[in-house]
């Protein structure tokens, strides 16, 4: 989680609970956060007061917001449980070091699923037999329409990029399912 500069964003939270982007000299809200969080921009916050640094607090309640939002919840509770029940436990130290490094796995694994959908779609033998219907198609639909191969030949690129952004598209829908999935 860093930033383009490397630089980390310093978010001062002040006692009327008000939290302050002193990069962007603006008050923002613990969804910004979140936002951030998920823009992968590392930030850490500090009691405007002590210069305490609260960062974890705030994370944790970012997670009890989205898990409190009314949608799908990410943490089962039997999860949950298990989690308490580990505080004050022998293992205790050990937890945040085996919950990073699985978080790191999963990422991993799907990274490598997503590369691996994607370079199935450009091997799909559907997909390039759907490529040649559709130059085939033009092809005739041009001969019954003068000028059109003329007036879509620089369109052509558009089309692709077009096409390509609905692949993207449908392909981050399907990851979002599989995210859930995975929850």
């Amino acid at each position: 989680m860093s930033e383009a500069s490397g630089d980390t964003v310093i978010i001062k939270k002040y006692a009327n609970r008000r939290l302050y982007n002193t990069k962007s000299s603006s008050y923002i809200t613990l969804d910004h956060l979140a936002k951030l969080t998920r823009e992968g921009i590392d930030f850490k916050v500090l009691d405007a007061k002590t210069g305490t640094d609260i960062t974890h607090s705030i994370l944790t309640q970012i997670i009890m917001e989205e898990e409190s939002a009314g949608g799908e919840q990410m943490l089962p509770v039997n999860f949950l449980r298990q989690l308490i029940g580990m505080y004050g436990n022998s293992m205790q130290s050990l937890v945040p070091h085996y919950l990073e490094a699985s978080m790191e796995n999963f990422r991993s694994n799907q990274a490598k699923l997503r590369d691996a959908f994607e370079a199935s779609l450009g091997a799909n033998p559907l997909a390039k037999l759907a490529q040649q219907n559709l130059a085939m198609f033009k092809a005739a639909a041009s001969a019954f329409v003068p000028g059109l191969a003329e007036d879509k030949a620089p369109a052509k690129a558009s089309d692709r990029d077009d096409e390509i952004a609905a692949l993207r598209a449908q392909m981050a829908a399907m990851q979002d399912k599989l995210d859930k999935l995975g929850k």
